[in-house]
């Protein structure tokens, strides 16, 4: 597969890595939590067939790129447009999973792009607080419980991926603890009604075309709780896929992604 790697430099000392492949339209792809860009890997070759020119980065903390706090969302959404600058790219659709679903709002909140897919990653995050804040100590602590914890959200997650590809996927994870817990701090550190601001200030800021896809149901209150905050938005549901509906149905993914893309 040609293409090349390649790194942005948001801030001294700190590089942002990411691979870059093919012609045509972009399409950025941004990973999850603890995971990197080579999650997107089944991913890469066929959105350049359907003609895009891809560009898949790694999240700061994250794969190639500098592990150099902080690791907040405001930082790797500027981290981002970095590597869209570096790349001369004010045109992009935006791909993000979980994390990297957050990431891409934020940056459509305040940067230019053509549009956003959101995956599987609700901007609504109350649930996502108090189920974290229930693994609290867990995470906070030892190398074990840390590793533990870690284990326990993404086995129950995973959904129906295939046994080969949640090895793949489990071999490209590299849970670092202070990565995760900067991430993961606001959630931490803030009320829900300070919570909620942050997140309402966010959404309300998108105007680009927002495609929001679920392989987790985020509840029937989701959808108009989004669209309110984001008119332009569309929630979808693939029932019963779990947390990685682009990787048990790529090709039906990519399908959506093209159409949302016209």
């Amino acid at each position: 597969m040609a293409g090349h790697g390649s790194h942005a430099h948001p801030a001294p000392g700190v590089t942002i890595d990411y691979f870059a492949a093919g012609s045509g339209r972009p399409l950025v792809l941004v990973h999850g939590i603890t995971e990197s860009r080579r999650t997107w890997d089944p991913l890469i070759a066929p959105s350049i067939a359907a003609g895009y020119r891809v560009v898949a980065v790694d999240l700061r903390g994250h794969g190639d790129s500098s592990k150099v706090p902080p690791y907040d969302l405001a930082t790797m959404a500027a981290d981002l447009g970095a590597v869209l600058e570096e790349e001369r790219l004010d045109d992009a659709l935006l791909v993000g999973h979980s994390l990297g679903g957050a990431v891409v709002s934020a940056y459509a909140a305040g940067g230019p792009c053509r549009g956003v897919v959101n995956v599987d990653q609700p901007l609504s995050l109350g649930a996502f607080q108090a189920t974290l804040l229930q693994l609290q100590p867990m995470l906070e602590g030892d190398a074990e419980d840390f590793q533990a914890a870690i284990t326990a959200i993404f086995d129950d997650m995973a959904g129906p991926l295939d046994e080969a590809e949640r090895w793949r996927v489990d071999h490209v994870r590299d849970a670092d603890q202070d990565v995760v817990l900067g991430v993961w701090d606001l959630v931490f550190r803030t009320s829900v009604a300070e919570l909620d601001a942050v997140v309402d200030s966010l959404a309300e800021a998108i105007t680009v075309p927002y495609l929001s896809l679920h392989g987790i149901d985020p509840g029937p209150d989701y959808g108009p709780w989004l669209t309110t905050r984001i008119p332009s938005a569309t929630v979808e549901i693939w029932p019963a896929l779990g947390h990685y509906p682009h990787l048990v149905e790529p090709e039906r993914f990519l399908a959506r992604v093209v159409e949302f893309d016209r």
